[in-house]
Parts: structure tokens; C-alpha cells; sequence
């Protein structure tokens, strides 16, 4: 098998690529038809979007992030008569890298796609309301594909960000621009790529750009005007700004950075959050250290690959939990932290629970940060044998961490062989939590990469990785394996393997049912206590969006985004050819229990 080296300057989408058929940055609306409009959506809404089945207003189906529906009208029994209700197609020729969730009020789907494009589509027929896609210069340098992952709504306004690290808010009525507003400046190498979130009023938003050393920062806006707030950077000596003007500074400077590291230190938290309405607490994880040469940033390099809690009155700093102190591998800390209540020594504690990417499943109490729970959900960790609960840091195991080049003669540091692969044993694509079962279901990756570090030199808008690296399976037959997880134990209960890596979200319903995507294209249902497959639909091209279900007129539908792209075909090294034969596409897919196994009361 040839090894495929890759390094950034070629995993990177190129500014001319990215440019190509870009969308000019206007709406062209249509009629939904019921010239009323419905009543603008407040907070307490969105607080409570988990207990009206009729609307989607969050993503992750609530502020929690749980993934799960207590909709059952969709169940094991009749999921084998599920079947499309319509399908729309994102057209053009921009048809890669699908990865948005739906959102879902009063008859109409918001969604968004590739190239900071959105659309919306009218619930019962797939017609197109309207569209709107955003204009993108020259140069813009998204790491991991043009994708985007989703949008807020609030009051009469559906908000998404853009891979020139701008932030645009549409009337949701017509599509037509009422605000736009700069997260940060895309030529140092800031992007978006995440959803915003709603809390506490406020519009939540992150950056991404860690790749480029662009310092990961947490910044809140006015909803209605785009006016901020607050800010937060989440590296050490970065000064963020309060409500009422005033700036302190996160951290103490150089307390776990030397010298002048922190100024480019990365730690982007590029997927945004979950929201805790009664301790207004915003949860945000945290990206990796820049450069990925950890031997030019000495220190725990404090907030990166980590967990950060936010009041969301000041966006100061509340608790943290950093999961990869002095992360060598790029194992980040975004992965989202699932806000659920947990029995533990015979008390209900309020926990958050999360698949890092560094292979461990982590349950902590999300009111102070405490440790619960810490154990592997992949078959292969070779950086560190366990996590010490006492101290809540992973033990390393000797001769895990890459050489220093310095120490070496020539270019590059003495390689290491790592699992999980930097790709994370779970990356972006988010779990879910069943209250049903109280399981968590997983969508992990097995696989191991080469990594060695190179020399490296900061510059504004270059690459800054100072490693080079390849990515490699470990098993033939299988990358993806979608786990399901006692939180309680942090053992597996079941697993489905897949031959290729997992790269969608999860969706769990009080129906018995768990839905996942495949990059071969699939929409499946399985079993939520068994894992045993019960539907499987062929969408035409691979699955790394998020499904989401909702009810209308009476009937239970599922909804998911069918586009193959994301980081994998991009970083995969010698895992990207089991997916090189997958079509791109662009395809919001709809599904009903059809009307003949309705009305024989299926």
C-alpha cells in the first residue's frame, strides 16, 4: 500500500478552489403562502425546544445537545416502512461536504450548505422558499472543507456564520440580509464552519483556525443587531472584553505558556456548544495548541484541547476540565459536552458527557467540572494507559509523544506510531443520549496515524503545523463503528462496525430507534438495545450530516443532508482510498411512514 504523506499546505481547500462558482451574497425569496406570520421565537423557546415535537429550534434537538426525541410514532415496528415523503436538491456545482442539521418552525426547513449557502424549503412539499448564498473572497483557507454545520433562529432572524469568518443574519420570512458582522479577520486564517447558538439572549459564536494559529476566542453578540457583547478568548494571556466594556484577561500570563507561544497559541473552538438554562452556563470545548509541535509550546498550554464553562452573563471562565494537557497529537477538546442528569454514589448529579478525540469517554459534573467518569470507547489508545481520577490527567505511556527535531539531525523529529489517529477516535460528528435506554451512541473511528514534528515558523495566514504525518487503518475490515455506551460503566454494550470512517451525527427516538449515516451513502435505523440494523435507505451519496426529527400535521418525519465531503477524502492518508469511489452530492432528504402503511395503522 503506498503511504500517502500529508502535511497542510495540501490537506488545505486552496483559495482558487474555494472561490470557484461562489454565490453572490443575495436571497431570491419565494411565498410560503399563509401570509400570517408566526410568533417570533424567544429564548424560552428555544429553553424548552426539547418538549414540543412540532418545531426544531436547536441544534442538537435541544439546548442540551442530547441528539434524542421523545417522539415513538416512528418505532421499531414500522420503521421498515419509512420512505421518502420528497427530496431537494442543493444544485449547482457545489456539491460537496453536506455536514448541516435542519431546523423546523411553522412549516418551513432552514438548512444550510457547502460554500455558506442556505435555503429555505417548505416542510409538506420540498418547495423552495428561498435561498441565499454568501458571497466569498479570494483566499479564504478553511482547514477541513467548505462545509457548514448548521444555524440559529431567533425572533424573526435565522443566523448562520460563513467560511470568511463572518457571521449573516437573514429574515427568516424572506432571506434577505438585516445584519453581517466579522468574527475575525480570514486573511490571518479564521473561518466558521459551526452553528451558532442561542443563549441567555445572546448569539453564541466560536472561530476556527487553529491550523494557522488563530487564537480560538468565544465571542456573544446581540441577536437582533449583531452588537457584541462579550468576548472570551480561551488562551492563556489573551484579554477578552465584559459587558460593560471593561477587558480582563484569561488566565495568567505564562502560567502554563513560555515566552511569547500563547500569542498564536491556536485552541480555536471551532464546533460550538451546549447551554445549561438553569446554571446559565455556556459549554464549549476547546481546539488544539498551535503548532502541533508541542516542543515549541512547553506547559499544559491552558484552555486548549479542552472543556471550558462560561457564565453567560460575562463569559468569564467558570470551571474547566482540560482533557489533552500539552495535546502533542491534535486531539483537540471540541467534542461537544451532553448535558444529561447522572446517578452517581446514589445521588442525581447534573453531568455533561463526552467522546473526546484522544479515545476517552469522560462524565464530569457540570456545575463544578468534577471528574466522574473517564474510560476508553475505542479498541486502541497508545498515548496514555488510563485517566487518573484523582488528578482527572491522562498518565502517558513512555515514548508516546513524537521527537523533537531539534534533537535529531535534518528536518524532522523521531515518528511515533498513535491510535487513535489525530482524526480523533470521534471527531466533529456529535453522539447521542437516549433517555429511553440512557445510553450514549457513539459514532467512533479505529485508526492509527505516523506522526512526526517538523521545524516550524510563525506567519500571519501561512500553515502553522510544524508536523508532518499519515493516517493509516488498523483493521480490514472495519474504520467507523458505531458504539453504544452505559455511562454508568463506560462499557460498550453493542457495536456495528462499518467499513469506512463514521462521519455523521447520531439521532435517538423514544421509539426504540437509533439513526445514523454511512459515507457509502446510507440512512440507517437500528435498534437502541441491540444495535441489530431495521432499515437502511440508499441516499446516493455519503452521509455526514446530522438527522433530526420533528412532527407535522399529525405524522413523525426524519430529515438528514447527503453530501459526501469533510475531512476525511482531504487528511485521510491511506484510509482516503476506501472512500474515493463515494459521489459528492447535495440532497436534503425527507422521510414519512408511507401513506399505504399508515392507513393499515402500521
Amino acid at each position: 500500500m503506498t503511504t500517502v504523506k500529508h502535511n497542510l499546505r495540501i490537506a488545505l481547500i486552496p483559495a482558487t478552489v474555494a472561490a470557484v462558482a461562489l454565490g453572490a451574497g443575495c436571497a431570491t425569496a419565494g411565498s410560503h403562502g399563509n401570509g400570517d406570520f408566526p410568533e417570533s421565537i424567544t429564548q424560552a423557546m428555544i429553553d424548552a425546544d426539547f418538549h414540543h415535537n412540532d418545531r426544531i429550534l436547536t441544534y442538537g434537538q435541544s439546548p442540551e445537545g442530547q441528539r434524542y426525541s421523545t417522539l415513538d410514532k416512528i418505532n421499531r415496528d414500522n420503521v421498515h416502512a419509512l420512505t421518502p415523503a420528497w427530496a431537494y436538491s442543493f444544485g449547482g456545482e457545489q456539491q460537496r461536504g453536506q455536514e448541516s442539521q435542519t431546523l423546523v418552525y411553522d412549516g418551513v426547513i432552514y438548512v444550510t450548505g457547502s460554500y455558506s449557502r442556505m435555503w429555505a424549503v417548505d416542510a409538506r412539499t420540498g418547495e423552495r422558499l428561498w435561498q441565499y448564498a454568501h458571497r466569498l473572497p479570494d483566499g479564504i483557507m478553511p482547514c477541513c472543507d467548505v462545509v457548514n454545520r448548521g444555524m440559529a433562529l431567533y425572533d424573526d432572524l435565522v443566523i448562520f456564520g460563513t467560511l470568511d469568518a463572518q457571521l449573516v443574519a437573514l429574515d427568516r420570512h424572506t432571506g434577505r440580509v438585516r445584519w453581517r458582522d466579522r468574527i475575525a479577520d480570514y486573511r490571518a486564517g479564521y473561518s466558521y464552519t459551526a452553528a451558532p447558538m442561542i443563549a441567555n439572549d445572546l448569539l453564541i459564536t466560536g472561530n476556527s483556525g487553529g491550523e494557522f494559529g488563530a487564537v480560538g476566542e468565544v465571542q456573544a453578540r446581540d441577536p437582533k443587531t449583531g452588537d457584541i457583547v462579550w468576548t472570551r478568548p480561551v488562551v492563556e494571556g489573551h484579554m477578552g472584553t465584559l459587558p460593560d466594556g471593561s477587558e480582563t484577561m484569561t488566565g495568567e500570563l505564562n502560567a502554563t505558556w513560555e515566552g511569547e507561544a500563547w500569542k498564536t497559541g491556536g485552541g480555536a473552538p471551532w464546533l460550538g456548544g451546549t447551554y445549561d438554562p438553569e446554571l446559565n452556563l455556556i459549554y464549549i470545548g476547546t481546539g488544539n495548541p498551535a503548532p502541533w509541535n508541542a516542543h515549541a509550546r512547553p506547559g499544559d498550554n491552558l484552555y486548549t484541547s479542552a472543556t471550558v464553562a462560561l457564565d453567560a452573563d460575562t463569559g468569564e471562565i467558570v470551571w474547566y476540565y482540560q482533557t489533552t494537557p500539552n495535546d502533542h497529537w491534535d486531539y483537540d477538546g471540541v467534542n461537544e459536552l451532553v448535558l444529561f442528569d447522572y446517578e452517581h454514589n446514589g445521588e442525581t448529579v447534573k453531568a455533561g458527557a463526552k467522546a473526546d478525540r484522544n479515545g476517552f469517554f469522560y462524565v464530569m459534573n457540570r456545575e463544578n467540572g468534577e471528574l466522574l467518569l473517564a474510560e476508553p470507547f475505542v479498541e486502541n489508545i497508545t498515548w496514555a494507559s488510563h485517566i487518573d481520577m484523582e488528578t482527572g490527567r491522562p498518565v502517558e505511556i513512555e515514548g508516546g509523544r513524537p521527537g523533537n527535531p531539534a534533537d535529531m539531525e535534518g528536518d524532522r523529529g523521531e515518528a511515533v506510531t498513535a491510535q487513535p489517529a489525530f482524526l480523533g477516535g470521534k471527531n466533529w460528528s456529535h453522539m447521542s443520549y437516549s433517555q429511553r435506554t440512557g445510553l450514549f451512541y457513539i459514532p467512533s473511528n479505529e485508526w492509527e496515524m505516523e506522526i512526526w514534528n517538523e521545524p516550524v515558523d510563525y506567519r500571519r495566514g501561512a500553515a502553522y503545523l510544524g508536523a508532518g504525518f499519515t493516517i493509516k487503518p488498523i483493521y480490514d475490515d472495519k474504520v467507523g463503528v458505531l458504539r453504544a455506551l452505559d455511562p454508568a460503566t463506560g462499557e460498550i454494550v453493542w457495536e456495528v462496525p462499518n467499513r469506512s470512517p463514521l462521519w455523521s451525527s447520531v439521532l435517538t427516538t423514544a421509539g426504540g430507534l437509533v439513526f445514523y449515516g454511512t459515507p457509502e451513502g446510507h440512512l440507517k435505523a437500528m435498534c437502541d438495545e441491540t444495535g441489530e440494523e431495521l432499515w437502511s435507505f440508499q441516499t446516493g451519496s455519503g452521509i455526514v450530516g446530522q438527522p433530526a426529527t420533528w412532527e407535522m400535521d399529525g405524522e413523525q418525519y426524519i430529515s438528514v443532508v447527503s453530501g459526501w465531503g469533510g475531512a476525511v477524502p482531504l487528511w485521510g492518508g491511506e484510509v482516503a482510498p476506501l472512500v474515493r469511489h463515494i459521489s459528492q452530492g447535495g440532497m436534503l432528504w425527507t422521510f414519512k411512514i408511507s401513506d399505504l402503511a399508515a392507513e393499515a395503522g402500521l
